[in-house]
């Protein structure tokens, strides 16, 4: 066990490029030359920020159809009250309060359709008309199951392309209906952003869905309604719309050209694109990836949100086999409406760390690493409300609000399989290091990567990779000045040196304040060999208490204190931080590699857990009872010399 004296998460003042070439580069002055500097105080004349800032980058409001037909009835105001610690009532009657408020929030309802839902509601004959509206606008006035099941059914029509495209034509880019919907959005953002306190971030769901398998992506604006106001979201269905992100990308490039502005893309639950998500040789669409294709998607997304309430997307068992951690909140049933049962072949084009490794292989061949991205997790919540705490979970959407019978109610359940109700993951957050509490200042953390995944706590984490990191630099209170003059932040480029053995990396986190102690830290490295075969390995380099590592390299458990009749545990064991500064022993300078922390919580109670306690019910028979929650950080590449 590595554990480093008590320590302040700080950082440094930055400049920040475009979006594709983004790095923070601090000159030399602006760390060891100015510290402690001029003044007796070691911060003044510098702006650190001490914490991560917290946010969401995908909640869903009853704007979106399918939240408002599941009966979600909190609207965007709602959502942003709650979001920056305000009170509120759900949807199904019941009071609900964040434990602390966020930093920021992007409400990223779905493009397609907008507008769609507050007719339904009102039974419009603009809907009513057409035999789908009047189905769909009956059985969600008709509320509870029905309302359910009618969320389902259009959820499926979508996802095969059978809406009738005459009912979609109001509701679609070009109408005036549409313009005023996105207007109320952006207004919205508008009013609640507040800069230095609460940043409300412009942004949609781009909805991508392929004969049911998921493809989406989250757009998120760095703009304020001068330039987001210009245009109008991009959706999915013909005419106007497409399902092929090379289409997206081409909307985001035209509004940066037409606006001067700048936006971002994020993939999310590639666990449920049955093989579609992280392609190695051709899109969906047959076209073979070629150098545009992997330019394009570098440039565009940076990020990919590798943890939310529809799974955990880090790895899989049957990819990473030797990693104990590998199965964790898994969705492996099909793709997302279960149209199509999963297949093992195609989960290699579905997960985080698999794509990072395919990566390294498609640089090597295209000259551009097309998955290139940082980490953040978020919630995907269909209930205006951002809850990723296992003990204020509330749900999918607003049929899934706590309620004694939630956890036995599938999510989805068809001829193909089954996903289960108790199966729901609380995850999770989205962790950005900015030097200020604004949309601009996000969205440039963003742009470099310099962000990480939890799934739901708020464990404090900073990670730096360099070549000459030494055990003494982790007994510095400040070791992030240490961390930024040796080296480079977390989502960063490790450059390559002639005479260095190996590198050297510094990882250290601390628990969440009022979470779970820390199991251990791990570092995940990904590679490729000589033979041009991608490889892993987990490596531990920092844990609580007196483990020692057994004979095949594995750390012992560290324990299990979770009581699942009181929905509790106790922090009597782990660690409140852990650090560490670790070298490569299997470093080969000639091998493109990366590298990404993982932090391990101890165990704690999973949702269901505090539901059985609360409403005094049975726990499924088969249900997962506890967790271990995590962090991922965004990787540091290494890159051989030319």
């Amino acid at each position: 066990m590595r554990r480093p004296a008590l320590f302040l998460l700080t950082l440094i003042p930055f400049t920040v490029t475009h979006i594709a070439t983004a790095q923070v580069h601090p000159s030399k002055e602006s760390l060891s030359g100015l510290y402690p500097g001029a003044a007796y105080s070691p911060y003044a004349q510098r702006a650190f920020p001490s914490r991560p800032l917290w946010g969401d980058t995908h909640l869903h409001t009853a704007m979106s159809v399918d939240a408002g037909l599941f009966g979600a009835r909190l609207g965007l105001e709602d959502a942003y009250r709650f979001a920056r610690g305000e009170e509120v009532v759900s949807s199904s009657g019941q009071p609900v309060k964040l434990s602390r408020p966020l930093d920021w929030l992007v409400i990223a309802d779905h493009s397609d359709a907008m507008g769609l839902v507050t007719d339904l509601a009102n039974a419009s004959p603009k809907v009513t008309q057409y035999a789908q509206g009047k189905r769909w606008s009956d059985g969600m006035r008709a509320g509870g199951q029905t309302a359910v099941d009618t969320a389902l059914d259009l959820i499926t029509n979508f996802s095969q392309g059978n809406i009738d495209p005459d009912l979609l034509a109001d509701y679609s880019p070009g109408s005036k209906g549409y313009a005023s919907t996105w207007e109320k959005v952006v207004k919205a953002a508008e009013a609640f952003d507040d800069p230095g306190t609460f940043s409300a971030i412009i942004g949609f769901e781009w909805t991508s869905l392929v004969k049911g398998n998921n493809l989406h992506r989250n757009v998120i604006f760095r703009d304020g309604a001068e330039k987001a106001g210009q245009v109008v979201p991009f959706t999915t269905q013909p005419p106007v719309g497409s399902t092929d992100p090379l289409e997206l990308y081409k909307w985001l490039e035209n509004y940066e050209t037409k606006t001067g502005g700048s936006v971002l893309a994020v993939a999310h639950n590639g666990n449920l694109s049955n093989g579609l998500m992280f392609p190695v040789d051709a899109q969906y669409t047959g076209r073979a990836l070629d150098a545009s294709y992997v330019e394009q998607r570098a440039k565009w997304e940076p990020m990919y949100e590798v943890t939310q309430i529809k799974g955990d997307g880090e790895t899989h068992p049957l990819l990473s086999p030797d990693d104990a951690f590998a199965d964790f909140e898994t969705w492996d049933v099909g793709n997302l409406d279960l149209t199509e049962a999963k297949t093992d072949d195609m989960l290699a084009h579905e997960y985080a760390r698999e794509a990072l490794k395919t990566g390294l292989a498609l640089e090597q061949r295209l000259g551009t690493n097309p998955y290139k991205f940082g980490m953040v997790g978020s919630t995907d919540s269909h209930t205006a409300l951002s809850t990723a705490g296992e003990d204020n979970f509330f749900g999918k959407h607003a049929g899934t609000e706590p309620s004694p019978e939630r956890m036995q109610h599938p999510f989805t359940k068809t001829d193909k399989g089954e996903f289960k109700g108790w199966q729901t993951s609380a995850s999770g957050l989205a962790a950005v290091w900015a030097r200020e509490n604004t949309r601009e200042a996000i969205f440039d953390a963003m742009a470099r990567k310099e962000v990480y995944a939890t799934t739901g706590s708020r464990i404090g984490v900073r990670f730096f990779g360099g070549w000459d990191y030494t055990e003494a630099d982790m007994k510095s209170r400040q070791p992030a000045f240490i961390g930024y003059e040796k080296g480079v932040p977390m989502g960063g480029d490790l450059p390559a040196v002639g005479d260095a053995s190996a590198p050297s990396f510094m990882v250290y986190a601390l628990k969440d304040p009022i979470g779970a102690n820390l199991d251990s830290i791990q570092i995940v490295k990904g590679w490729l060999d000589a033979d041009g075969n991608t490889q892993e390995q987990v490596y531990d380099v920092a844990w609580s208490g007196d483990r020692k590592l057994d004979g095949s390299g594995q750390l012992p458990p560290v324990g299990n204190t979770v009581d699942l009749k009181r929905a509790n545990w106790s922090n009597t064991i782990g660690a409140a931080e852990l650090g560490a500064v670790w070298s490569d022993p299997d470093f080969d300078p000639k091998q493109r590699a990366f590298y990404y922390a993982r932090v391990i919580e101890i165990p704690t109670p999973r949702w269901l857990v505090y539901d059985a306690f609360r409403y005094g019910v049975d726990l499924p028979a088969d249900a997962a009872t506890t967790l271990q929650e995590r962090a991922y950080t965004s990787p540091i590449w290494y890159t051989p010399k030319a």
